[in-house]
């Protein structure tokens, strides 16, 4: 099915039904910037996944290892590059954990006040235990400075800010010797993005949020011209001939990025993402983020909030956390961060849904 220019009426009529199990919960439910509502055929392919363990046992693996590229082949569609770049990880933390230990002594890192917990926090310990230099400046106003490694995100997750200047950034980097990596996570699948124009060394996201695949289907992306770079966050995946069981001296990697793998690898995780990466790829990212755009300056038009260009609206309240709560109760899901309430329609909500969800934000924000 190829999609037309998305209207509620065709999403009601084509796309809901594939997600009858989540739409039958009583709530408005505007946290699809946090976790994405998941297709129906999601526990489908996860179930065929376990069918094939007990049906096969040891043999599930020929399934489990096509499941798996699978899902590096629709991310790669996804971000216009080739699947071999594409390195299957259980977080973006865990990516950036493998690029900081594939780098070698002391690297000087320079990143941005705006980063997700999960990256910062990887940074911060890893500077205090003296294994990196670290520098992070304001997000708003990041320029480039002297370092080893850049890792910024490409649109900030307290506010939905997309990083001004990206692609000039990594030309600077690499006029002066230095890698980037980007944190796309609040990106991929609700905004337009090519990794291979922006000329990326790294970069890591996954299908926790817009692609609706569920926490653990993460992935890091590895430029050709460093995947010969050889991290200490590896594991027999990464071998060459991963099942003829060899120990050759000095170990041999597979070829590409599948030197960039692990140890034996969580097999379910790539199910969940395929009946939503598959959805996100049928409907067009650029269709998905007009969709997005138009519900957006329908909540602006209702609220006092403010739209930075990413998926997701703002509201400034002092109580933000005490204010999604309250809305919670009400049967409207968003979520805050610092003074932000966040709120994120999809195109599985209605407009009716967005009227009465904004009366709703609007009533508790004043007795606020």
């Amino acid at each position: 099915m190829c999609a037309p220019r998305l209207d509620e009426d065709w999403l009601r009529a084509s796309v809901w039904p594939r997600f009858s199990r989540v739409l039958q919960r009583k709530e408005i439910y505007l946290a699809n910037h946090s976790l994405g509502r998941p297709p129906d055929r999601m526990a489908e392919d996860l179930r065929g996944a376990i069918d094939a363990w007990y049906r096969d046992l040891d043999g599930a693996w020929n399934f489990w290892m096509e499941g798996r590229e699978a899902f590096r082949a629709l991310t790669a569609k996804l971000l216009h590059v080739e699947p071999g770049r594409i390195v299957p990880k259980t977080s973006a933390g865990q990516g950036l954990r493998a690029v900081l230990n594939a780098l070698p002594g002391r690297p000087r890192v320079l990143t941005s006040d705006a980063e997700f917990d999960s990256l910062d926090f990887i940074l911060r310990v890893y500077r205090d235990k003296d294994r990196i230099e670290l520098k992070a400046l304001p997000f708003d106003a990041f320029k480039f400075e002297d370092c080893d490694l850049v890792v910024v995100s490409t649109v900030a997750f307290r506010n939905g800010k997309p990083f001004e200047g990206v692609r000039e950034l990594v030309k600077t980097a690499h006029a002066k010797g230095a890698k980037v990596l980007l944190d796309v996570y609040h990106h991929a699948g609700v905004l337009p993005l090519d990794l291979a124009a922006l000329d990326a060394d790294f970069a890591v996201g996954g299908s926790y949020k817009y692609l609706r695949g569920g926490p653990g289907a993460c992935w890091l992306y590895v430029h050709p011209r460093h995947h010969a770079l050889r991290t200490l966050d590896t594991g027999w995946f990464a071998k060459k001939d991963v099942f003829a069981y060899a120990r050759p001296e000095p170990p041999q990697f597979a070829p590409g990025g599948d030197a960039w793998l692990e140890s034996t690898p969580p097999v379910l995780a790539p199910f969940q993402a395929l009946a939503g990466l598959e959805l996100t790829l049928e409907l067009g990212v650029k269709r998905i983020c007009e969709y997005s755009q138009s519900q957006k300056a329908l909540l602006k038009s209702l609220l006092p909030v403010e739209d930075h260009g990413g998926a997701f609206v703002v509201l400034r309240h002092p109580g933000a956390a005490a204010l999604a709560a309250e809305l919670e109760r009400e049967g409207v899901k968003g979520d805050a961060r610092g003074e932000y309430l966040r709120l994120c329609p999809d195109y599985l909500n209605s407009r009716a849904e967005l009227e009465y969800a904004a009366q709703i934000v609007m009533r508790h924000a004043h007795a606020g």
